[in-house]
């Protein structure tokens, strides 16, 4: 438009010029004045040229020639002033239409400004909860070695147990982390039954204070929990980045998770650091919560067994989180509430992932329930349905992996699951790593469903 009316302006300065330069040629080439009553000029070179005409009785009209050559002078400045007029509206046009384009562009330029200053790239803040480890240290170094931004990726260290010697370690790393107390020390009353649990009542109200905290005192939208005994991978960060837009447009899920409960060496696929699943088993050990989801679940926060908890179908409302292949966590710490149960026979060999993926320029949308789904099934249900016994001795296989191996009751599950390698255990129905019942992994190199029959509907809480 801006383009169109500078036209016009050039085009009607040039008509302004063109028709003064014809005015100038017509009356500077116009005939000489004949005899008033022949109103034609005399033959050029003749007696009469230049003469000036003459009204009766042989007089000169001079008057009525010159009032004659005035009208029409003044015909041609009047159409000139209307040009003018005409060039001038076009000019103003245009200078109000580029003076509101140019208002456009500072609004929009604007706009763009607040949008970049109102909605920063959101900030994931670590929480490391810790207690009386020195060994924090190792966690801590990792998560600031790999920390690509202190300003997106805060480390807020919220220690309980008042241990003094962690809390110098905490300390001695200044401003590149925020040291937070848990100021209730004092031991929980608990019925008799539960005295010798009294650590999970304490570690369920550190989490509870530690949570408030980063969502109310801090302000933050999200967090990352870790505890510290976890080393973190190389794209630790990246993995949460990328996965953060994911669980805000999602509301069937409810966590992102660092951790694979099944992630030994020998179950994973080392050339897949990139793959990721659902599941409806809440692994913990490195994940992130959004505030919204605390809102849910801090008025009925329990007492103890936080994590147990969570995977009960009152808190998992049918909601799964995301978790890796390798896992991006892996945990050092034998020491601990639990006694070392587990550690020494599955923690211990969880796999570590090295290899940095870049997952923030991945399209990770095939994550979201609807497409996840609908290729899940076809993938699950499509495979090759095998024995347990086929695939320890492999020789009798029909076709290539991946196979299915069915499970139709509780017992059947454990005892496959322990044959093949993966964990057993279920809380309120459902398997660790386990998608819609189906448990995915590597045995002998190749990829393996231990699944219920098509057509699975829900968890049995009586499995547990």
């Amino acid at each position: 438009m801006v383009r169109k009316k500078g036209s016009l302006i050039l085009c009607g300065a040039f008509l302004f010029v063109a028709w003064n330069a014809l005015l100038l040629l017509y009356l500077w080439g116009r005939p000489p004045i004949g005899r008033l009553g022949e109103g034609v000029g005399a033959e050029p070179g003749g007696k009469d040229e230049w003469a000036l005409g003459r009204g009766k009785g042989g007089r000169v009209n001079l008057a009525a020639e010159v009032i004659r050559l005035a009208e029409e002078v003044e015909i041609q400045l009047e159409t000139q002033k209307e040009l003018l007029k005409q060039i001038e509206s076009h000019r103003a046009v245009w200078a109000r239409q580029r003076d509101a384009i140019g208002i456009k562009e500072d609004i929009a330029e604007s706009n763009i400004l607040a949008t970049s200053v109102g909605n920063p790239e959101v900030v994931v803040p670590v929480l490391v909860i810790a207690c009386d480890r020195v060994t924090v240290k190792r966690s801590l170094d990792r998560l600031i070695q790999y920390r690509p931004s202190a300003a997106l990726y805060p480390i807020i260290v919220s220690q309980d147990c008042g241990h003094a010697e962690t809390a110098r370690v905490i300390g001695s790393y200044g401003d590149q982390v925020t040291h937070i107390r848990q100021p209730d020390l004092s031991d929980i009353r608990v019925r008799p039954e539960h005295r010798k649990f009294q650590g999970y009542y304490k570690i369920a109200r550190h989490y509870h204070w530690a949570l408030n905290q980063v969502f109310n005192t801090f302000s933050h939208s999200t967090v990352v929990i870790v505890e510290d005994d976890l080393e973190v991978a190389p794209d630790f960060f990246e993995y949460f980045r990328a996965l953060y837009p994911i669980l805000r447009a999602d509301p069937t899920l409810w966590c992102v998770s660092a951790w694979n409960d099944n992630g030994r060496d020998a179950l994973v696929d080392p050339s897949k650091a990139e793959l990721l699943y659902r599941t409806d088993f809440f692994p913990g050990l490195g994940w992130m919560l959004l505030k919204e989801m605390w809102n849910e679940l801090e008025p009925k926060w329990p007492s103890a067994f936080w994590d147990d908890w969570m995977r009960q179908p009152e808190q998992r409302k049918d909601r799964s989180c995301i978790r890796p292949e390798i896992s991006r966590t892996i945990t050092f710490g034998r020491k601990g509430v639990s006694l070392g149960q587990f550690f020494d026979q599955y923690l211990r060999y969880i796999k570590l992932n090295t290899e940095f993926v870049p997952f923030t320029k991945q399209d990770l949308s095939y994550l979201l329930k609807e497409k996840y789904d609908e290729n899940f099934k076809k993938e699950i249900y499509g495979t090759h349905l095998v024995r347990i016994e086929d695939l320890q001795q492999g020789g009798s296989l029909r076709g290539a992996a991946p196979y299915r191996v069915q499970y139709s009751t509780r017992d059947s599950f454990k005892v496959f699951a322990r044959n093949l390698g993966v964990m057993d255990d279920l809380k309120s129905g459902v398997p660790r790593t386990g998608y819609r019942g189906v448990v995915n992994f590597l045995y002998r190199g190749q990829r393996v469903f231990l699944a219920p029959p098509e057509g699975w509907t829900k968890y049995d809480v009586s499995w547990s």
